[in-house]
């Protein structure tokens, strides 16, 4: 159908094709800054990418937390004797599953993360749990290897990341812990927000 002689569509773009170009838009693996365009149609792509990014980021979020929950409620109805149930780390250090190690000494073992939250993601453990499950299970006569960790960390966070990075430790169901074995997160190797949590 015409109106004064040209076609409705003509000078706009069709719906459907709106929604394609959108589609394939925020779907595009590159990246592109929102004011570095001043058509209406990237504008709207990059809003959409940015809302497409932040709901799959809170979903990872949701995810940890669910397995935090799992987590804790496995740590609490295991034995009263404080070990807590057995973990994937125990797998790790006794061989029957690999691990990608980045530094090992007589009481400490660091590897990289197989759900990687940075580009760099190592974790540093205690050898021997020794009740360890949490950091708030320390005890005092285990300071030297508390110490100890956190220079494994800092020397593995030096090499791996020498523009920065930083170390977490997760403590609990509220800290999102969920593996009941202490382990220090060594991350990097990209600008880091803050706040974290």
């Amino acid at each position: 159908e015409t109106v004064d002689g040209r076609s409705r569509g003509a000078g706009r773009m069709s719906g459907g094709r709106l929604i394609s170009l959108l589609a394939l838009a925020t779907t595009s693996t590159a990246r592109f800054s929102a004011s570095a365009f001043s058509s209406p149609i990237c504008n709207a792509s990059a809003l959409i990418h940015k809302r497409l990014v932040s709901s799959d980021t809170k979903l990872a979020m949701s995810s940890e937390v669910d397995k935090a929950k799992d987590a804790a409620a496995a740590y609490k109805s295991s034995d009263a004797d404080g070990a807590g149930p057995a973990t994937a780390f125990d797998n790790i250090l006794s061989g029957k599953w690999p691990s990608d190690k980045v530094y090992e000494d007589d009481t400490a073992l660091a590897f990289r993360d197989i759900n990687p939250q940075a580009p760099v993601h190592v974790l540093v453990i205690p050898k021997i749990r020794d009740g360890l499950t949490k950091l708030s299970c320390a005890r005092e006569d285990q300071e030297a290897l508390l110490g100890h960790l956190v220079y494994v960390a800092q020397s593995v966070g030096k090499k791996e990341c020498p523009e920065g990075f930083r170390l977490v430790i997760n403590d609990g169901e509220h800290g999102a812990q969920s593996v009941y074995h202490l382990h220090i997160h060594v991350l990097g190797g990209r600008q880091l927000g803050w706040p974290p949590g």
